[in-house]
Formats: C-alpha cells, sequence, structure tokens
C-alpha cells in the first residue's frame, strides 16, 4: 500500500517494506499515511468508489481508488508459431540430447527419437525455437481470439468457391449435353434446327436466377406466435389475391367463427350452397378428405398395432408404421376376396348367369314327407346307412375281403383268412389249413398236460434250518437234547438282559452241539426281519 506505483528501485526496498508491513499488522509499527496525512484503514477495500459512512471522513476521498486503466507493461500479442533464433554447429553443453536444441529438455523433445542423439553424434543440431512470455491484461486472458490469424479462413472460402465453379461447370456441360440430343434427334425426324433456339437455350443457365431468390416472391417478415414482442419468423403466404377472403364468403354474424389469429374457419360458411358449385367448405373438409383421412386413419392402425404388441411407433417409424399399414390393407383385401370365393362355392351365386334346378329355385318338391308332433320324420324320408369312420371296400395286404368280416374268440380278423392281426399279410387257404392244424397240435399238447398232472409223484420235502439255511443230508438232530438246549438259550438271554441273575460261579464249554448251535440260530433275532419286535 505504501508503494502506489507498483515498482520498488533494489530487492532491498522490496524487503524492507514487506517487513514493515508484517509489522504493522502485528501493531508494532505506526500506521500508514495517505498524501493527505490521515491514516489508511487496512480493511477497508482498495476498490470503494465513495467512503462509507461509519468512517465519518470530512469529505469522500478516491485516492486510494485502484486504477483501472490499462497497464502499458500488458500486451496482446501472440506467441510466433514456428519461429527459430538460432541453429548450432555443434552440440552446447545443457541443450536435449535427442536434437541439441537449448530450448527444451530431452523429455520435452517433440522429435522422432534418434537412434543416436546429437549428444553424441554433433550432427543435425535442431534449431532453438523461439521462446515468448507474455504479461496479458483481463481481457487478453479471456480473449479466445486472441492470437487467430483471420488469413488463415481464405483456404475455407477458396474450398467454397471451387465447388461452386464445379457445380457451375457440371451443370453446363449437362445442359449442353442435353442441347446435343435433342438436335441428334431433330436431325433424326428431318426437322432443321434453329441456330437461334440453341442460342437461347444456352443462354438459359447463364441466365438463371437464383432459386433461393425466385422462392422469395412470397416471403411475409412478422413477428409469430408473439404477444408483446418475440422473436420473428417467416410466413409463407400462398393465398392468390384475387380471391375472396373466407370471411366475406358469409357476413352473418351468425356464420361460421372465423379465428384471426390462426386465420381459420372450421364450419362452413354457405352450408346451403350447391356442392358442385361451393368453392370453399370450411376447413373440416380437409381434415375428413384425402390424405388427411388416409394419415388419420394411418395413426390409428399404429396405436391398435402398438396396443396388440407389435414395435411401431408412427413418430419415430413413420415408414415403418406406413410399411405395415400398406401391408394390412392388402392382406385384409384379400382376405375379403377369400372369404368372399368360400360363401359362394359353398352357397353358390344367385348373381351369376347359371340357371338353377326347378326345385331349388321354387323350394318345392312332389316327395312327400311326414313328420310327429316332435319334429321327427316319420315317412318320406330315406333311410340313410350309416357310415363308418374306416375306409369302405379298400383291400390291403392282399386280402380279399375288409376288416372286421370275420369274429371267433371275441377278435376280429379278415374272413379270407381267418387271421386276427389287422396288418398281416393274407394267406389264403394255406394259412386257414397251418392255424387248424397248430390249433389240433395245441390241443393234444395240452391233454398230454392234463394227463401227466393227474398221476400224482410224492416228492421228498427238505428241511430247512432257521432263516432258510439248508440242513445237510448227514445231520441227525436229537430232538430231547434240542429242546434242552432251547431252554438253555432262553435262560442265557434273560442272565443278559438282568445281571443280578448270573452266577457268581460260571462255567463256559467251548465245545458246541449240533442241537445247541440249532437251538442258538431259532432263538437269534435277525436285524432283517420286520417281526423281530414281536418275538419276545
Amino acid at each position: 500500500m505504501a508503494t502506489a506505483s507498483g515498482a520498488f528501485k533494489s530487492r532491498e526496498d522490496h524487503r524492507k517494506q514487506l517487513e514493515l508491513e508484517e509489522a504493522r499488522k502485528a501493531g508494532l509499527a505506526p500506521a500508514e499515511l495517505d498524501e493527505d496525512g490521515k491514516e489508511i484503514n487496512p480493511h477497508i477495500p482498495q476498490y470503494m468508489s465513495s467512503a462509507p459512512w461509519y468512517l465519518n471522513a470530512e469529505r469522500p476521498s478516491l485516492k486510494h481508488q485502484r486504477n483501472w486503466k490499462s497497464d502499458p507493461n500488458y500486451t496482446k500479442s501472440w506467441y510466433d508459431r514456428g519461429a527459430k533464433i538460432y541453429q548450432a554447429d555443434k552440440y552446447r553443453k545443457g541443450a536435449c540430447e535427442n536434437c541439441g536444441a537449448m530450448s527444451h529438455d530431452t523429455r520435452s523433445c517433440m522429435e522422432r527419437p534418434r537412434k543416436l542423439g546429437a549428444k553424441w553424434t554433433g550432427k543435425h543440431i535442431a534449431p532453438d525455437e523461439k521462446i515468448e512470455q507474455f504479461e496479458l491484461d483481463y481481457d487478453g486472458k479471456r480473449d479466445r481470439w486472441n492470437g487467430y490469424d483471420a488469413a488463415s479462413y481464405a483456404h475455407v472460402i477458396e474450398r467454397y468457391e471451387a465447388r461452386d465453379e464445379a457445380r457451375r461447370k457440371y451443370l453446363k456441360e449437362q445442359q449442353l449435353k442435353k442441347l446435343e440430343e435433342k438436335n441428334n434427334k431433330d436431325d433424326k425426324e428431318g426437322g432443321d434446327s434453329d441456330n437461334e433456339d440453341c442460342e437461347d437455350a444456352l443462354k438459359v443457365d447463364e441466365a438463371k436466377v437464383d432459386e433461393s431468390k425466385q422462392m422469395d416472391f412470397a416471403k411475409v417478415e412478422k413477428r409469430v406466435r408473439t404477444t408483446g414482442g418475440g422473436s420473428t419468423g417467416t410466413v409463407r403466404n400462398l393465398r392468390i389475391r384475387e380471391d375472396t377472403a373466407k370471411y366475406l364468403l358469409n357476413l352473418d354474424v351468425n356464420s361460421a367463427h372465423y379465428d384471426p389469429k390462426t386465420r381459420s374457419m372450421r364450419e362452413d360458411p354457405l352450408p346451403d350452397m350447391d356442392p358442385n358449385e361451393k368453392f370453399y367448405a370450411g376447413d373440416n373438409q380437409n381434415r375428413v378428405s384425402g390424405q388427411a383421412l388416409e394419415f388419420k386413419q394411418l395413426n390409428i392402425h399404429a396405436w391398435e398395432a402398438f396396443d396388440k404388441g407389435h414395435d411401431v411407433h408412427m413418430q419415430a417409424a413413420p415408414s415403418q408404421a406406413e410399411l405395415l399399414y400398406k401391408n394390412f390393407k392388402i392382406n385384409k383385401e384379400k382376405l375379403k376376396v377369400q372369404t368372399k370365393d368360400d360363401v359362394m362355392e359353398k352357397y353358390g351365386n344367385a348373381a351369376s348367369d347359371d340357371t338353377l334346378p326347378r326345385e331349388l329355385l321354387l323350394g318345392q318338391s312332389e316327395k312327400e314327407v311326414e313328420y310327429d308332433r316332435a319334429g321327427r320324420i316319420v315317412k318320406g324320408q330315406e333311410m340313410s346307412l350309416p357310415r363308418s369312420k374306416y375306409e369302405e371296400d379298400v383291400y390291403i395286404n392282399n386280402h380279399t375281403t375288409v376288416w372286421g368280416s370275420w369274429w371267433k374268440d371275441h377278435q376280429w380278423g379278415y374272413k379270407c383268412c381267418k387271421q386276427t392281426i389287422r396288418n398281416s399279410y393274407c394267406t389264403g387257404a394255406a394259412g386257414i389249413e397251418a392255424a387248424e392244424a397248430s390249433a389240433g397240435l395245441m390241443k393234444a399238447n395240452i391233454a398230454r398236460k392234463e394227463a401227466a398232472e393227474d398221476t400224482h409223484v410224492p416228492v421228498e420235502e427238505k428241511r430247512l434250518a432257521t432263516w432258510g439255511t439248508e440242513v445237510p443230508e448227514d445231520l441227525i438232530l436229537d430232538q430231547k437234547r434240542l429242546t434242552e438246549a432251547i431252554k438253555k438259550e432262553e435262560e442265557k438271554k434273560r442272565e443278559e438282559k438282568d445281571e443280578r441273575k448270573r452266577k457268581y460261579n460260571v462255567k463256559y464249554n467251548d465245545e458246541v452241539t449240533p442241537e445247541e448251535m440249532e437251538a442258538y440260530r431259532m432263538k437269534r433275532v435277525h436285524q432283517d426281519d420286520p417281526m423281530k419286535d414281536f418275538l419276545h
């Protein structure tokens, strides 16, 4: 704040100024005074345009106001792109090891990495780039077009001019080609072409007015959909000036309403007028006729198709919706024609030229039919033969009779060969004889078997030990010893259940007799026996 000039004579002065400001902030140095000898409050912003009321200043002072004028030290110049300042002949210490330039280091080098850099070869030293540093002002830092060369836009203009020139040249060639074809055609027909017509045709393209200018004949610049102003738009007025305005067709107050803002009259202003002489029938007439009606039906079809699960949307894919509607109409017409043909084929066509029989035409016949009270036919109707679901009088596999013409032992068959198999091949009389012989042989075998069963032969029964094990033939068991062994086995089982009944002096014998073994087998509990829980 003490140095209003913004510059110091030396580093020592700058250092002293910084120490003084820190001392003032800490309260160890006197406050700074302005040019009028008044103390400057450091808490007041220095960009205020007038002194605040709470400072009790005698008069407003603008000495502390920041100078907003542009600083002459700031510049608006820009970097000189691609400029070189010096090119050395040999490598210099501190230069880039790759290219040898002093303006950057090896990491920032933008050249292709060499196999051997300039530091080791000393050849092809790159020139030093021009490095500039600018101190831009507030506007210069934020100027997006700073450093832009307007001359660089010239190539864009040249490209568009070349395109327009090529287009004019192409149109000229097409015009000449059409004229040549026309002249050749006239020569073949024998007609003489006029030179003046050719010259006029060649001048058509040169004197052609620009299409954009031709289309502006009916443009009217006006404000569109704005109440108190807004964006202007282009409204194309296609009404012929000689036509009578729609609001002047019927001057009756109670006639069709006219909206001046949208220039629409939806109802018919002259409903009683002859339709053949009527020029205008209201805007609603356009909605129910022509392409408007087709577009409405197309929208309805798209909605219904979408409700039924089809992926169709009129606004997202109008071409797809129109194609689907077209196919729908074709299929509908085909179905209608097919239904009509089926009905005519079944019931006939009364509008055809073919004459119908008299009984069908009058619905009468000479045949007498008698009905009962319930409406059933009692007499007069021919008996209809019952029809089978199988094909009648069709002989297969060399058979001479149909299936079901023969019955025996609750089985259907063929009468020609007496076979009961549906898909069998007919064997004729030989098959019948073979079947009878086979049946006789079978009866003889059955009779012989029954005779053998009458003579009873005693069969020796095998004694089976407990749990199905066979007893050897030479094994002889004493029933008395077996009974005693069973009793001992039962006592042994009781002792195992209650140890208090066991005696002190227990004698064991390692010798096991066949009776004891059989008693053990009879008394042991088999784990697979489903009745084991009911034994004891």
